[in-house]
Parts: C-alpha cells; structure tokens; sequence
C-alpha cells in the first residue's frame, strides 16, 4: 500500500446516493466494504464525514438559524452518518469507533489523538465526528486538523468528482483535470479544492491532499495501491 495512516474525508451529500435527503443504504455499503478491504490491507484509518445530507449550518444561517446553533446541528449530522457508517463497518466485520469533539457519551467517546491513534494501531476505522467541536469551521478543516493530529500521511478527500479541475467539470466541458498541483497554485487560481482554512492548514502543516472520486466502487483501493484515480494537492 502506497501510504500507512489515512484520515479519509467523506462528503455528508454523497451519501445520501440519489435519494434528495439522508442516508442510502447501498452508498454506506459500498463505503464501509472499501474501507473494509482497505484495513484488511494494513492500512490505519481515521475518518471524518460531513453531515450536509441532513443539516448544513452556512445555508441554515442563511434561512434565519443562529449560525452558532446552526453550526452546533450540523455537527449533530456528522455525528449521526459517523453512527451509520460506524455501524455498516461492524454488521460487514471491521471493528470501527466513534469518537466526538465534544463530549456525548455514550454516543462517542470524546475524541483525543491518542486514543484515535491507539485504536488504529489496533485495527479499528477511528471515526472522528463533531467537526472541531467549534462554530465557524467546516468539516473539511476538521478534517484538516485531524489529519495532522494523528499524524495521517495523507488527507484522502473523497468527492463526487474525479480530482482538481481547472474550473467546475459539471458546469465547463472544457475543464482540464490536474495529476497534481501546489497548494499555491489551488491558491493563485482560485480553485475551491477545500475552504481556505482547510487549506492553509494543510500547506502550513504540509500535510498533503489527494481528491478523488469515492463513489466509484474499488477507488480507494486502487488509489492506495498506487494508481492515479485523482489530483495530488501537495507543498
């Protein structure tokens, strides 16, 4: 395997399949068999999911919701798809734990980098939910700053899209694909790899990113194993 710890960032709406809202079964299933076969493999995973399948705090603020309590709801959501996905991992065998950024047992065992880190070594798909516990921060900074905590090799950012594109590939036909590119680059050309403080965080901690599409059945293996199924985002 190419790398030996992951934090795999999972996108909250790519889970809801081609349902408008929540969880489709069949997504989870086919996310936690590859995060299954992954582990198998040796590799340590630490996971964060978003939660916009159910609540995002930004365009609930925008329809009259206090951002703070916003933000809190949407942390709720992450917490809710890291239970599903915690539980689709264990009924196919891989033990998995979920951990919260703020306190919430017996839900989740408050999350450390420690305890995550110790429950990797063993096997276990830590799942880090609740974002960073704070308002303001999207999940990708969370996952962000949970990639360097636990000392990841790599930031894996599973989209609906295949990489980092020149311009929006669903909106520019003529958008050309990146194998790879420099965290200046994302940054002069203006790309929405991840937000700012997701990605300043990663340049600052050199922490790189890799995009790709992860709800092609057998991606994450075959990018762990060495194949180019996306973008490299890198110092």
């Amino acid at each position: 395997m190419e790398y030996k710890r992951i934090l795999l960032k999972l996108s909250g709406e790519s889970l809801m399949g081609s349902q408008g809202y929540g969880i489709d079964p069949d997504r989870l299933a086919s996310y936690a068999s590859q995060i299954r076969q992954a582990a198998q493999e040796g590799v340590e995973i630490g996971i964060v999911i978003g939660g916009g399948n159910i609540f995002r705090g930004l365009s609930g603020a925008s329809k009259g919701f206090d951002r703070v309590k916003g933000d809190q709801m949407g942390m709720l959501a992450t917490v809710i798809n890291s239970l599903a996905l915690s539980s689709a991992l264990e009924a196919i065998g891989q033990p998995a734990r979920v951990f919260t950024a703020i306190p919430m047992f017996p839900i989740g065992e408050p999350y450390s980098k420690w305890k995550a880190i110790e429950a990797m070594r063993r096997g276990e798909v830590a799942i880090i939910s609740g974002g960073t516990g704070n308002p303001y921060f999207t999940t990708d900074t969370g996952a962000a700053l949970r990639a360097v905590e636990i000392e990841a090799d790599v930031m894996l950012k599973g989209t609906r899209v295949d990489g980092v594109y020149t311009a929006d590939p669903e909106k520019d036909p003529e958008a050309v694909k990146f194998d790879s590119i420099s965290y200046d680059e994302v940054l002069a050309r203006g790309l929405k790899v991840m937000d700012l403080t997701a990605t300043a965080l990663c340049k600052e901690n050199s922490m790189p990113v890799y995009v790709f599409n992860m709800d092609v059945e057998g991606n994450l293996h075959k990018m762990l194993s060495g194949n180019n199924v996306g973008t490299l985002v890198h110092k």
